[in-house]
């Protein structure tokens, strides 16, 4: 792979990586919404709703550290 196409990968890490920390970020914001409820409201569908959300994007970022490792493999050859 040439140093053109190996830049234009490290360029997609990089916003890769963006999203990923904009994804936490949901989530941390969707965590601290979810331990601000009350008791009650967090063992209730609502509460159910929003921990399976966090799961969801907890899962969707291990995905893109997966992927970013793959490229970052890729540029390494």
């Amino acid at each position: 792979m040439n140093k053109e196409r190996r830049n234009r990968i490290s360029e997609c890490i990089e916003k890769l990586e963006d999203i990923k920390s904009e994804l936490e970020a949901i989530r941390d914001e969707e965590c601290e919404a979810y331990d601000n409820l009350p008791d009650s409201l967090q063992y209730s569908e609502r509460g159910d709703m929003m921990q399976e959300c966090m799961d969801e994007i907890d899962d969707a970022v291990s995905n893109f550290d997966d992927i970013i490792d793959q490229l970052n493999e890729v540029i390494e050859k």
